[in-house]
């Protein structure tokens, strides 16, 4: 495997909550960092701007005064998403913030660039990069990512369609660093079979939706409870890149899950619309089946590490 505990120390579960748009919040991120994974938002979940400092100095100083009571068990690190696209016109600000406070890990999405991946080197951070083919995965490392995010299929929101079998052992050719695998994950032996394919993060999304702490309606979080895989609709209408989504949603929208309209990649944007887009078309992943109830994130975590030990003891004997 690769130097993972360099990149994200302190982990009870080989696992990254993954930045849910709308729905992360600093109160979901320090209960997943506290109870022994990768806490993670998007940075533009904070609105307006100047409210990232403010999230951003919640969660330090929440997660030092955890820190200190706990020396024997220290909350993981957090990340932040910061969305590389050009419409994105608040990532110089949003990195900015991210300096002063020396985020350890940062999360980028549709897009690499070096001089960002050098500006969170500067300050010590790490990078990881969402990817959804082999194509992306050399650009990222090319332009400096120190590891990739696999979003293969049936990832929540924006996902890709390979099989994660197919796409975790071609990275593995050519890349022996972090690797985080997204797609279906729900239950702590999805988490086992991550690693066993190579990857060495889980990067668990949806089933963090129907926690008590996320920033979710009560008809979201217990959508994402009664539904399954079959409730779920790949489409590239709400924002120019094909993604994965509820539908009743969709339905409750005033259109037809079944028949819905391509859009033009070119419109693809991430101001006040796209923001709108996402609080009324739900996103999910396929691994909602494993969701049985709306619980505290801890909670949840907890059945995670229990799933996970039951599964290395039912394999390893």
């Amino acid at each position: 495997m690769s130097n993972a505990s360099d990149i994200a120390p302190n982990l009870r579960l080989p696992v990254i909550g993954a930045p849910l748009f709308i729905i992360s919040n600093p109160k979901l991120v320090m209960a997943q960092c506290k109870a022994g994974i990768v806490g993670s938002f998007p940075a533009l979940n904070a609105r307006p701007q100047s409210q990232l400092d403010e999230w951003l100095d919640e969660i330090t100083s929440e997660l030092d005064s955890y820190n200190r009571a706990n020396p024997d068990r220290p909350a993981a690190p957090y990340a932040v998403n910061q969305i590389v696209h050009r419409s994105n016109d608040r990532l110089e600000a949003d990195l900015e913030t991210c300096a002063k406070y020396k985020v350890p890990l940062v999360i980028t999405s549709l897009g690499a660039r070096v001089e960002l991946n050098e500006a969170v080197h500067s300050w010590g951070g790490k990078t990881l990069h969402d990817i959804i083919n082999v194509t992306f995965a050399r650009k990222a490392l090319e332009k400096g990512a120190d590891g990739l995010i696999a979003v293969c299929a049936g990832a929540g929101g924006h996902a890709g369609v390979k099989s994660p079998f197919a796409l975790i052992q071609e990275i593995r050719d050519f890349f022996d660093g972090p690797l985080a695998l997204s797609g279906s994950i729900a239950n702590g032996a999805a988490v086992l079979a991550a690693e066993a394919m190579g990857a060495d993060f889980a990067y668990i999304g949806s089933a963090f939706i129907a926690t008590q702490e996320a920033r979710a309606s009560e008809d979201y979080k217990q959508g994402i409870v009664e539904g399954s895989s079959d409730d779920i609709v790949y489409s590239s209408l709400f924002t120019g890149v094909h993604g994965n989504y509820l539908k009743g949603s969709i339905r409750s929208a005033g259109l037809d899950p079944d028949n819905l309209p391509d859009s033009d990649p070119s419109a693809m944007n991430f101001g006040s619309d796209s923001a709108k887009a996402w609080k009324d078309i739900w996103g999910s992943g396929q691994g909602i089946g494993a969701v049985r109830e709306i619980a505290p994130a801890a909670a949840y975590i907890d059945r995670l590490a229990a799933e996970y030990e039951a599964a290395k003891r039912r394999i390893c004997g």
